[in-house]
């Protein structure tokens, strides 16, 4: 096989280490990774890059998605699937996966017309594993390693585009079970005012006075939560897998073309 190794926390990262090593058995990785932490920038593209050589590959002073778009047509290669991560912290629920650099890599990938996993670790009970030298990424690195073998020989991307896979940080003997999960719609931000600036408040779960984590109670999230729901698989402490379409689908809509039928004749 061929993989295109990417991330948002930048070339160093200990995430991205663990799964280049996971994934080198499979066949020849080659590294395309932001220079510095690019996280939270989503699906951002820009028009001019820097591009060094660097110990693991190709170090991009670029967004996730600039490393994709670099790699899948500024290498003289080819690439059978794109590798994403393994990110620093859960990528979950539908709002975060459209802001989240790790996700906008494997989106940028199917654009370009190349199957996508992004990998994400959390810590069951500390959310985001900081310091991230602190903690083994090897588990959820040979769950996607895993992954990405069994999908391809299965073809499962003859019909999908990206599999978002989070899973808990530890040693491949200490991984879960994996479930195919749904993205969450529970996405919600407050306004506040401490009178010198504005700050606006992402409120990721149910719960509102549990922001960007720790969560404070998972049991609790437990009832909230539909089962099939990538919320609820990260509060159990499981391995979630969602299936996703890159590029825009078209939704039929009788009352849209009504309107539009309407607009025609005015």
């Amino acid at each position: 096989m061929r993989l295109l190794v990417t991330n948002d926390d930048g070339i160093e990262s200990p995430g991205l280490r663990a799964l280049v090593n996971a994934l080198s058995d499979l066949g020849a990785v080659t590294v395309v990774a932001p220079a510095d932490d690019q996280s939270g920038v989503g699906r951002a593209r820009s028009r001019t890059v820097g591009v060094t050589d660097h110990d693991e590959g190709y170090a991009v002073t670029g967004t996730p998605a600039d490393c994709v778009a670099f790699g899948l047509r500024g290498l003289d290669r080819e690439f059978d699937v794109v590798v994403s991560g393994c990110n620093h912290g859960p990528n979950i629920g539908a709002y975060v996966l459209g802001r989240s650099g790790t996700v906008g890599a494997a989106m940028e990938a199917s654009f370009l017309g190349v199957p996508a996993v992004s990998v994400s670790a959390y810590h069951p009970e500390e959310f985001f594993p900081h310091p991230p030298h602190a903690f083994d990424f090897s588990g959820p690195a040979s769950v996607a390693r895993r992954l990405v073998e069994r999908a391809c020989e299965k073809r499962v991307f003859d019909t999908l585009d990206v599999l978002n896979l989070n899973a808990p940080t530890g040693t491949p003997a200490e991984m879960p079970t994996m479930r195919v999960t749904r993205p969450y719609a529970d996405y919600d931000t407050t306004v506040e005012e401490d009178g010198e600036a504005t700050h606006l408040v992402d409120t990721f779960w149910a719960s509102a006075d549990a922001h960007e984590g720790p969560v404070p109670d998972l049991d609790a999230h437990r009832d909230i939560y539909p089962v099939d729901s990538d919320r609820h698989a990260l509060a159990e402490g499981r391995i979630s897998v969602s299936p996703l379409r890159g590029p825009q689908t078209v939704e039929a809509s009788t009352a849209l073309t009504d309107v539009v039928s309407v607009l025609n004749g005015a």
